[in-house]
């Protein structure tokens, strides 16, 4: 059963019915092993950062700012926060000093607390520069502080202001007046297109959220969590206050690069994750296939024949696998496919909610064909998460984002625009009325900026309204729909596709450099350095070719003629991507103006 109340009073609840079970871990990198923490220790942090709050002297509905990596410290203040009725904002763990800087005036942040030595270094020297900031708070007693410090503490100081009852009364005040419409968190956007806007999320909208995702999704108190994003992202951040409420464990991989590790050790039943995860396991997979003997091949691709016939022809469509074809998939799956997802550590699967962009088919398919439950989904930080998920057991169509969540209302403008209403969808953006009244028209239609287009209750995706290109030729290019088709290549990196107002489509693509290296020395092709093999003649036939096969269904007016291969990532630190990943296709043209431009000279 989920537990579904105010979140001031969740954890507390959860630890009167699950006492010592564990609720929290995390990997201790020191002793090289995950320390495990229970409800009622999660119970106690909770309210003694409560009472630490009221310590301090912050108010009902006050902003604080997290900025940190995924620590089991995050939940100590998100919920000790709601207890108090403290607004929580978090920054994403990888945000510049000028984005936090711009957060901390707009949100009017007094009181902030770190994750680790990079957070720090770039928040403290905007106290000089901030009207508001007055305290900082510093997870990782390891940080080393700089000699001017004046301002901050470690966490454990500030446990220690909240283990004084004095405030007990003035905690427990604050509980009995929560209400719904209190606000829990403003999540800032990850400003593809400008300037972020503090999307404000109450407690009423995580509340119908979760009581929404809840009757869809097959989880139970035995579901074992792993925190894959940063749970600044409203994906993660949703979706791991569903698996409290459920009494599900969480395990928080602190270091995103350590994912794979985290898999292997811990096990995972569920995980979000966006496409990319999803892109680079494909890659990995068919890496490793492709070093493999030639019968041990011939098994692989035997099996993802069957698996495809399988899942994707019957399954996929609700229909029963003949008799003999499902004793041919149960094989192979006991000799491949479960050894396959053993060594992701994935062999107690339940479920993978996957949204953020779009996916690629291919890919998409590919998961399926493995037996993993892949939820393709659909959602914004201003509809707390999900509009739209496939569902488990019930037909599924590869390349839709899933059937429309109860409580969310969705209409498909002239302009084929997803326009969205219901409890879950936000009313407004912190201070900017301007920009509110442009995304809510006067019904209380929230526009999303996303095309897309309903078979049904179903929902699928066709590209970002500002992003849709049209080619001097007149054709309309949806650019993300040709770059999730090129990704899957294991040579391409990054792509970015150009197109708008030129005659025919390009791309400015990242190969994988160590990939394109091995090829050139096994075909001897000489090269001094990146840039060099980025130039040469026969690498870029090569890739060609690779991209050619890519985009044999598409029209020939959405086909990439050329294409210029970068010799360095495109960066959030150049600005050229967003914290959640997300290309900034405007920089990203600014930046490469004159290759653009040497694409389309003749």
């Amino acid at each position: 059963m989920i537990t579904i109340c105010h979140f001031s009073h969740l954890v507390q609840e959860q630890a009167k019915k699950y006492g010592e079970r564990t609720a929290l871990s995390y990997r201790d990198y020191e002793k090289g092993r995950w320390i495990p923490i229970s409800w009622n220790l999660f119970a106690d942090k909770v309210s003694v950062v409560s009472n630490a709050f009221v310590a301090l002297g912050v108010k009902v509905q006050e902003n604080v700012a997290v900025f940190s990596q995924n620590m089991p410290e995050d939940f100590f203040v998100d919920f000790g926060a709601y207890g108090v009725r403290v607004v929580t904002i978090p920054f994403y763990p990888t945000s510049s000093s000028s984005q936090v800087k711009y957060m901390v005036d707009d949100a009017n942040i007094k009181i902030i607390f770190i994750g680790e030595q990079r957070q720090y270094d770039i928040a403290f020297p905007i106290f000089a520069l901030s009207g508001s900031l007055e305290r900082m708070v510093i997870f990782d007693r390891k940080v080393v502080k700089h000699p001017s410090d004046k301002v901050s503490m470690y966490f454990d100081d500030f446990l220690d202001l909240g283990k004084d009852k004095k405030n007990q009364e003035e905690v427990h005040r604050r509980m009995v007046l929560a209400t719904p419409e209190d606000t829990a968190n403003i999540l800032y956007t990850s400003g593809t297109t400008g300037l972020s806007k503090g999307v404000v999320v109450t407690h009423d909208m995580y509340l119908h959220a979760l009581r929404e995702n809840d009757n869809v999704l097959p989880l139970s108190d035995n579901d074992v969590f792993l925190t894959m994003l940063p749970l600044t992202h409203i994906f993660e951040r949703a979706w791991s206050y569903l698996g409290l409420a459920k009494g599900c464990r969480l395990a928080i991989n602190l270091h995103p690069a350590d994912v794979l590790q985290s898999m292997k050790e811990v096990h995972p039943t569920c995980m979000s994750a966006v496409p990319r995860f999803w892109e680079k396991v494909y890659e990995n997979v068919h890496e490793r296939v492709a070093n493999l003997p030639a019968l041990q091949q011939a098994l692989f691709h035997k099996a993802m024949k069957v698996g495809r016939i399988y899942q994707i022809d019957y399954v996929s469509k609700g229909l029963t696998p003949p008799l003999w074809l499902k004793m041919k998939y149960r094989i192979l799956e006991s000799t491949v496919i479960d050894l396959l997802k053993k060594n992701m550590g994935l062999e107690r699967a339940n479920f993978f909610p996957t949204a953020g962009a779009t996916i690629s088919k291919e890919v998409e398919a590919f998961v399926h064909i493995c037996n993993i439950n892949m939820v393709t989904g659909y959602g914004l930080t201003e509809s707390t998460a999900t509009v739209s998920c496939d569902r488990i057991g019930q037909p599924y169509t590869i390349g839709s984002v899933g059937r429309i969540l109860g409580g969310v209302e969705v209409k498909i403008s002239p302009e084929n625009e997803i326009l969205l209403r219901g409890e879950t969808i936000m009313t407004e953006y912190y201070h900017k009325p301007k920009e509110t009244h442009e995304a809510i028209d006067d019904e209380g239609w929230f526009h999303t900026g996303d095309a897309g287009y309903l078979v049904g209750n179903e929902l699928f995706l066709s590209d970002r309204i500002k992003d849709l290109y049209k080619t001097s030729n007149g054709k309309y290019i949806a650019p993300q729909q040709i770059e999730s088709k090129l990704i899957v290549d294991k040579y391409i990196d990054q792509i970015v596709v150009v197109a708008d107002r030129f005659k025919f489509v390009s791309a400015l693509i990242v190969p994988s450099y160590t990939l394109l290296e091995e090829y050139a020395k096994t075909h001897d092709i000489e090269y001094t350095d990146v840039v060099s093999l980025c130039q040469n003649v026969q690498v870029n036939k090569f890739l060609m070719e690779r991209i050619a096969t890519l985009q044999q269904d598409l029209a020939h007016y959405e086909q990439v003629k050329r294409f210029c291969l970068i010799p360095q990532p495109f960066s959030i630190e150049r600005n050229e991507m967003t914290n959640t990943l997300k290309m900034k296709r405007k920089v990203i043209f600014e930046h490469y103006q004159n290759e653009i431009e040497a694409m389309y000279k003749d």
